[in-house]
C-alpha cells in the first residue's frame, strides 16, 4: 500500500514557510503500514496542480494534499480538484452550519460570504468536518485511489488526520499490523552506539528492523515490527525489548512512544507531585518554550527566569556580583547560583540552569566558544557540569537545551 503526499503553496517553494505537514502525515501513514512513494511540492497554478494529480494517481493507492483551501482567490485546490473529476462545486450544509457556529461562538462577528464559500465542495465529495477551521477536509475515489484534501494549517491538518483520515482509511483497506518501540538515549554518539549494539542489530529476525534517529545529543532507537499476525510482532518485539534494554542500561532514560523528553519529564514529575523551574541564558527560554509546549505543564513547571544579561542574573536572579566578577557568567559557580536562586524564588523540588558561549563571540568571558555550564539544584544539593558543544551558535544551544532535560530526568529518575 503507498500513498504520495503533495503540499501546495508558492510560500513553501520559496522557503517561506518550511513543511512540517508531510512530515506528520508521513508518520501517522507509516504507523498503519502505509509506505510513502513521494513527497511532492507544486505551485498555487490549476496546471501543476493537475499534473501532479495524474502522475500520483499513477503512482499511489492512497494521494494526501495539504493547502490551497483557503478562503482567497488565490486558493485554487478545490476548484482545481473539481475539474480533475468532472465535477462542480456546490454548498455542504453541515460545513456551513459548522462555519456560522465558528464565527459565532469564536469570531464574534457576522461571517461574510468569502468564509461561507468555504462551504462549496466537489459533489462527489464526501466532507471531512473541520472541528478547528472553516476549510473542511474531503475524500474522493478514482479508479481505485483515494484522493484526500486538506488544510494546510498544521493544528487542522492534524486534526482531521487523527480524527477522519486515519479511522476512515482503516475502514476502507486492510493494512499489515506495525509495532513500533523508540528508546530514548542521551551521553552516546550514533556511532558509538551502533557499535555497541551490532550483534544484536545482526540476530533480528527479518520482520523486526532497527532505526537510528539521531538528534543533537540523543539518539532514539526505532525498533518496529511488522506482519499479519499481530500476536506474533508483539512476542518478537517484547523478546527484542528485553535483550536490547541490558546493553543500553547506562544511557537509557526512557519509551518515547511520541514522547519527547521534556513530556517524559512532565509525566514522571507529575507522577512523584512534584516540581521544576528554569533559569536559563545562553538558551534564552528555550527550555522553558519546550515545557509549555505540553498541554498540562503547569502541573509541574512553575517558571523561568531568562537572565541573559549579568544585570538580569544580580537584580531578579539574586546572583551575587562577586561571585560573577571572580569567575565570570560562564562558570560552575554561577551556573550552580543560578540553579540554587531558581529554586528557592519560585519555590520547586528541581531546577535547572545553563550559561555559556553560544557565540559567534566570547563576550567578557575566558571560556572558549561552544563551552557551556549545566547545574541542578535540589532542596538538598546543587551541582554542575561543563561541556564543549561545537562552534556553531544554533548547534550550541540546541545540544545544551538536549543535555539539560537529560540531566534533569537522570536526577528525577533518582526518586
Amino acid at each position: 500500500m503507498q500513498a504520495e503526499i503533495i503540499t501546495i503553496g508558492d510560500e513553501i517553494l520559496i522557503g517561506q514557510i518550511v513543511d512540517s505537514n508531510s512530515a506528520f502525515i508521513a508518520k501517522q501513514l507509516n504507523k498503519i503500514g502505509v509506505s510513502v512513494y513521494q513527497i511532492t511540492s507544486v505551485q498555487d497554478d490549476r496546471e501543476h496542480i493537475l499534473k501532479s494529480l495524474a502522475e500520483a494517481e499513477a503512482n499511489a493507492d492512497i494521494v494526501i494534499l495539504t493547502g490551497g483551501l483557503g478562503p482567497t482567490k488565490d486558493d485554487i485546490t478545490k476548484k482545481t480538484i473539481a475539474d480533475y473529476f468532472d465535477d462542480t462545486l456546490s454548498e455542504d450544509l453541515s460545513v456551513r452550519k459548522n462555519i456560522e457556529h465558528l464565527w459565532k461562538e469564536f469570531v464574534k462577528k457576522p461571517v461574510s460570504q468569502v468564509n461561507l464559500d468555504q462551504a462549496l465542495v466537489p459533489s462527489k465529495a464526501t466532507v471531512l468536518m473541520n472541528k478547528y477551521g472553516s476549510a473542511p477536509g474531503m475524500w474522493l475515489e478514482k479508479n481505485d485511489t483515494v484522493f484526500i484534501s486538506l488544510p494546510g494549517v498544521p493544528f487542522e491538518m492534524k486534526g482531521l488526520i487523527k480524527d477522519e483520515v486515519i479511522p476512515k482509511l482503516r475502514g476502507r483497506f486492510k493494512f499489515p499490523y506495525i509495532q513500533h518501540i523508540t528508546f530514548l538515549t542521551y551521553g552516546l554518539g550514533e556511532s558509538s552506539l551502533a557499535e555497541r549494539i551490532e550483534v544484536f542489530e545482526n540476530e533480528l529476525p527479518d520482520f523486526i528492523k532497527l532505526a537510528y534517529l539521531p538528534s543533537l545529543g540523543r539518539v532514539r532507537l526505532r525498533l518496529s515490527g511488522k506482519g499479519n499476525d499481530r500476536v506474533t510482532v508483539e512476542a518478537e518485539i517484547k523478546k527484542q525489548t528485553e535483550k536490547l534494554l541490558p546493553q543500553i542500561e547506562d544511557i537509557f532514560v526512557g519509551f518515547e512512544e511520541d514522547l519527547s523528553i521534556e513530556s517524559i519529564i512532565g509525566k514522571y514529575l507529575t507522577e512523584i507531585g512534584q516540581t521544576v523551574a528554569t533559569a536559563e541564558s545562553c538558551t534564552g527560554g528555550l527550555l522553558a518554550e519546550r515545557f509549555t509546549a505540553n498541554a498540562g505543564a503547569s502541573k509541574y513547571f512553575k517558571g523561568s527566569i531568562v537572565s541573559y544579561t549579568k544585570e538580569t542574573k544580580v537584580n531578579l536572579l539574586k546572583v551575587s556580583e562577586d561571585i560573577i566578577d571572580k569567575y565570570s557568567v560562564v562558570s560552575a559557580e554561577v551556573a550552580e547560583a543560578m540553579a540554587k536562586n531558581a529554586l528557592q524564588l519560585l519555590n520547586t523540588d528541581f531546577a535547572i540552569s545553563t550559561t555559556g558561549n553560544a557565540g559567534p563571540t566570547k563576550d567578557d568571558t575566558e571560556e572558549g566558544l561552544g563551552i557551556v555550564y549545566i547545574a541542578i539544584a535540589t532542596k538538598d544539593k546543587v551541582y554542575s557540569e561543563q561541556f564543549s558543544f561545537g562552534n556553531h551558535r544554533v548547534k550550541v544551544i540546541n545540544r545544551a537545551t538536549n543535555k539539560a532535560f537529560e540531566i534533569l530526568l537522570k536526577e528525577i529518575l533518582k526518586k
